[in-house]
């Protein structure tokens, strides 16, 4: 897969936690590479993309690395990864095709993103291919049954929501808005939903596509244990 002086570098998206929606592309490469590396947040025991893979393929001859950075803290988590990028440069230059495995697209609010940079400024040398997964955003709707938005109609994708008025800005703006990553702050600002006009328009989905799967219609029901840092918020202001 590689050429003869530098391995390849691959950005695997693969999918919100089904194994089953691993794509094909996916599969293939993550069976040929030598080196798969996974990123695992620290507040895990063990890294959420990893296992999805664990579920799809065999991983006892491959060198794994597992790379832990910290969800609330976005310096400390960049060093992480600028540290990753490196790091991955040193199999690169001994040959060795690394695979970074990232849950969902790894073009969407992945970790990946930052690594890529790096070896791409770092290594120019090296070749670089992207394969995009299936979405916890598409994966979520498509659990609820809730379309995201029909023609004319504008969707908005946002990591967090820190209060009131900026939900309302995007509510102003767009049909539909995903909210990723639910948490404290996030329920704060949704506590006074009648203000908004959104009783009965939201829908909480956590771990979409697995068997830890929650769907949530309304969300006086939600709990703070049901919070998960692999969650969503789909908002759908109606017709």
């Amino acid at each position: 897969m590689a050429n003869q002086n530098i391995g390849k570098f691959y950005a695997v998206g693969v999918g919100p936690g089904d194994p089953d929606l691993l794509t094909r592309k996916a599969y293939q490469v993550l069976s040929e590479v030598e080196v798969i590396w996974a990123p695992i947040a620290r507040t895990s025991e063990q890294s959420y993309s990893l296992s999805i893979v664990g579920q799809a393929l065999n991983l006892e001859d491959k060198v794994i690395v597992e790379s832990s950075f910290p969800t609330d803290d976005e310096a400390g988590a960049l060093a992480v990864w600028e540290k990753s990028a490196v790091d991955i440069i040193e199999y690169l230059k001994r040959g060795k095709d690394v695979a970074f495995i990232t849950e969902g697209d790894p073009m969407i609010y992945s970790t990946v993103s930052y690594v890529l940079e790096v070896i791409t400024t770092q290594c120019p040398m090296a070749e670089v291919e992207i394969i995009p997964g299936v979405s916890s955003v598409m994966a979520a709707a498509s659990s609820a049954g809730i379309p995201l938005v029909r023609h004319g109609q504008k969707l908005a994708i946002l990591p967090y929501v820190y209060g009131i008025d900026d939900l309302r800005e995007a509510i102003s703006n767009y049909d539909t808005i995903v909210l990723m990553k639910v948490n404290k702050l996030l329920l704060t600002a949704l506590a006074n939903l009648e203000q908004l006009g959104l009783l009965g328009k939201t829908t909480y989905v956590r771990r979409a596509s697995t068997d830890n799967e929650r769907i949530v219609q309304n969300l006086k029901d939600l709990t703070e244990q049901d919070l998960d840092y692999f969650s969503l918020l789909i908002i759908r202001k109606g017709e």
